[in-house]
């Protein structure tokens, strides 16, 4: 009888071919144990978490300033009829200049309202053009959107944006690499009003005002999709402004926080 325990796993194959057998399973192959090289290289094909990328990539991927008393309102998912203006309203009616992170597909869409976040002094990121979770996606199809919503920017304000918010705030090192190198930054966050949610005013205020410190970059929405409702972030903006000002913060935008050029 054939020793099966002995026998070269090719010439297991071949029996098992010209016997009939079935197909042995994957998981039953005998594979002799894994080595340190091999238990490494498992290691390094493991997606590195967004801690990871912060602190090998500090210099590309951004989540607050230097702690001087600065803040960076940041609104995403721009341009939106029915929230962007009233937050504009509200920022010019306070003196404060934010940034705003744009999706290609509705700028094209609104295109005036584009136009009126520039004009008023605000500036302007890349915020995808159609909104997809990054980290699925290949390094091509990365820099695809990065590309398509850079055209529709450039052709109604004039500049190139430097900065990128990832939708979701997630990205993987293939993008970040590719980002770096064309001088990118990538921004994400470091106070979430979690105002995606239709909180309340007050739930919106205590979720800024409870995590804002030096140099903190704050996320809102002036946009959202069906059956948004950014009545809370609207409502609670006059007020944030009020009280980070008389506890002695200025408003600054993303650049000037960063100390970078606001184009590429």
């Amino acid at each position: 009888m054939f020793n099966f325990i002995k026998a070269p796993f090719a010439m297991l194959i071949c029996l098992a071919l010209a016997t009939g057998m079935a197909p042995i399973s994957a998981r039953a192959l005998p594979y002799p144990e894994s080595t340190s090289s091999d238990q490494s290289v498992i290691a390094e094909a493991k997606p590195m978490t967004l801690g990871e990328l912060r602190r090998k990539y500090s210099e590309t991927f951004k989540f607050n300033g230097p702690e001087v008393k600065q803040i960076a309102l940041t609104f995403d998912d721009v341009p939106d009829p029915r929230f962007t203006p009233k937050v504009l309203d509200v920022l010019k009616k306070h003196g404060v200049k934010a940034t705003f992170f744009v999706v290609g597909s509705r700028a094209k869409k609104h295109p005036e309202l584009l136009r009126r976040i520039h004009r008023e002094g605000h500036i302007v990121g890349n915020h995808s053009y159609s909104h997809p979770l990054f980290k699925k996606k290949s390094a091509l199809e990365f820099k695809n959107e990065i590309e398509r919503t850079e055209k529709v920017i450039v052709k109604l304000i004039g500049y190139k944006p430097r900065f990128i918010r990832p939708p979701y705030g997630e990205i993987n090192e293939e993008q970040l690499r590719w980002a770096k190198k064309q001088g990118y930054k990538i921004v994400n966050w470091n106070v979430d009003s979690l105002d995606w949610k239709a909180l309340s005013k007050e739930k919106v205020k205590h979720n800024v005002l409870s995590a804002v410190g030096p140099g903190s970059i704050v996320l809102q929405h002036a946009g959202g999709g069906d059956g948004s409702n950014l009545t809370g972030t609207i409502e609670a903006l006059p007020d944030i402004i009020r009280t980070l000002r008389n506890r002695g913060y200025h408003f600054v935008t993303i650049p000037e926080l960063l100390h970078e050029q606001k184009a590429l």
